[in-house]
This record gives C-alpha cells, sequence and structure tokens, in this order.
C-alpha cells in the first residue's frame, strides 16, 4: 500500500474545504495587511475631506483634527470662481469617450482573435500580451511626435486617441470571455441569416454586458485619475482636466491649501461613488469567464 505524502494529505483538506495551519497563516498575514492598507487608506481620505471644511488659519493649526468651525467656502471657491467646472467637463468627455471607444475596439479585436483562424493569429496575441508589459512612458516621444504631426496636440481628440488605442488588457480579458461561448449559437444565427456584424452586436455582445461593464468601469476609472497622459499632451488652458487642476492647486500649496483639500474630495466623489455600487460587479465580471460552463 502506498504511504499516504503531505500533498495528498493537503489535497484531501483542501477537497474537504480544510486549510491547513500554513495556509491559514498566510491567508491570516494578507487578511491583516489589507486591514491595515483599509484603515490607512481610510483615514488620508477622511483627513482630506475634514481639512477641506477648514478655513486656512484653522488648517495650518489643526491639520488633523476636527474643524472648530465648518466652511463650505473652499467648494464654493473651487466651483464658482475659477474654471474647475470647465476642466471636470474635459475629464468627463475624454473618460466617457475614451472608454467607449476602447472597450469597443477591444471587444472586436478580441473576438476576431477568440473565433477566426488567420495568419498571423499567435502573433496578434502576443503583441497585445506585450502591450501590458510596456510602460507607456517608453512610447510618449513617438505619441508626441505623432499627435503633433496630426496637429491634434493640445486637443481632446487627441487623447481620446491614445486612450482608446489602450486596448491589450482589455482585449485579453475579452479574448478568455469569448471562449466560453458555445460555438452553436453563432453557427444557428448563421443558418437564420445574420452575417458576422449582426452575430457580433446581436447575440455576442449582449452575453458578455457583464465584462462590457466591468471592462468600462475600470478603463474609466483609469482615465477619470490619469495625469501623465494629459500633462504631456494637454498644454492649453482651455483642455485642462481634474487632475491638471489640482496639480496647479498642489503646487501653491501655502497660498491654496484648503482649495487643494476640496479639489482633491470634488474629484474623488464620482470614483468612491462607482466603487460602492459597482464593486460586486467588478469581481464577477473578472472572473466570469475563468471557468466554462
Amino acid at each position: 500500500m502506498r504511504k499516504k505524502t503531505k500533498v495528498d494529505d493537503f489535497s484531501v483538506q483542501a477537497g474537504n474545504g480544510v486549510m491547513s495551519g500554513k495556509a491559514k497563516l498566510i491567508r491570516w498575514l494578507i487578511s491583516i495587511l489589507l486591514i491595515i492598507y483599509t484603515f490607512f487608506t481610510i483615514f488620508v481620505v477622511g483627513a482630506t475631506f475634514l481639512n477641506s471644511l477648514k478655513n486656512k488659519s484653522d488648517l495650518v493649526t489643526n491639520f488633523v483634527g476636527l474643524p472648530k468651525s465648518v466652511t463650505f467656502s473652499n467648494y464654493a471657491a473651487i466651483l464658482l470662481e475659477g474654471d474647475f467646472l470647465l476642466y471636470f467637463k474635459n475629464s468627463l468627455i475624454l473618460t466617457v469617450c475614451g472608454t467607449v471607444g476602447c472597450v469597443l475596439l477591444a471587444a472586436m479585436a478580441a473576438y476576431g482573435i477568440a473565433r477566426y483562424e488567420f495568419k498571423g493569429k499567435a502573433f496578434l496575441s502576443s503583441y497585445f500580451l506585450i502591450g501590458m508589459m510596456v510602460p507607456i512612458q517608453v512610447s510618449v516621444l513617438p505619441l508626441f511626435l505623432i499627435l503633433r504631426e496630426m496637429e491634434l496636440l493640445n486637443h481632446l481628440l487627441g487623447l481620446i486617441l491614445v486612450y482608446v488605442s489602450q486596448i491589450s488588457m482589455s482585449c485579453l480579458i475579452f479574448q478568455k470571455f469569448f471562449r466560453t461561448i458555445p460555438k452553436a449559437l453563432e453557427e444557428s444565427a448563421r443558418l437564420d441569416g445574420c452575417h458576422d456584424m449582426e452575430i457580433f452586436f446581436r447575440i455576442v455582445l449582449p452575453i458578455c454586458k457583464r465584462v462590457i461593464f466591468t471592462m468600462a468601469l475600470i478603463t474609466s476609472i483609469g482615465y477619470w485619475n490619469d495625469f501623465y497622459m494629459p500633462m504631456i499632451i494637454l498644454g492649453n488652458k482651455n483642455v485642462k482636466t481634474l487632475t491638471l487642476a489640482i496639480y496647479q492647486y498642489i503646487g501653491q500649496f501655502t497660498k491654496y491649501m484648503s482649495e487643494s483639500m476640496a479639489a482633491v474630495i470634488i474629484t474623488l466623489i464620482p470614483i468612491i461613488i462607482i466603487y460602492f455600487l459597482f464593486s460586486t460587479q467588478i469581481v464577477e465580471g473578472l472572473t466570469g469567464g475563468a471557468v466554462k460552463a
């Protein structure tokens, strides 16, 4: 009779839902680190919000405490006196247009790779994988020169095109999900007279609605918080984004301390709302194609 090994013991325990002592220890350590990180993040956001309700003198003498007197003048100064609403509109346009274009292009490219056989298919899949490994900073100079030749510097359209082209991660996620969809659905549609575009838009896209929703949320959050590419491409004041506006306030922090805090909170509000409303959908969408049905 074969002697039972530690691997067999671990397999039996895992199959019965019982974790080994080492696995429990690792899980507890990870949980403690995540709890510490969560509390630190909540503290930073909470302190920023409280500081946004203080006047300048109160902020200087009482940086981490409760405000002695609550004031909303900082928010009024940001929203009414400056061009903050214009920057908000620019960020919204960039986020919406960039997200829609990126997700749609990624879904179409991923469907072609997952469903069709053609020369260079393996290379194309590897190309998108390499796109995730290469940092955006490496391609800044070529992008800058191309947009300058196209006369799209200091234009929202130029940055939208850059955002739409960032499809590597979305394309790989969509490929994984498309491979779990039975081909019988598409074959039945072809028998009914549907061509490829009709199959994609009328049958495939509605099925992967959860994945589309997830990738749209992840992509939009990244574009909304982006600072590096707007700083490189958008130099004109009329096309600045919220992140550039916050940088402008922080650059003169001693003069606009309270206003800087209010600007950060206004920028965080959409992200916080999206996270609390759709965090479950994000996790489900990312794991939706992990196991074949």
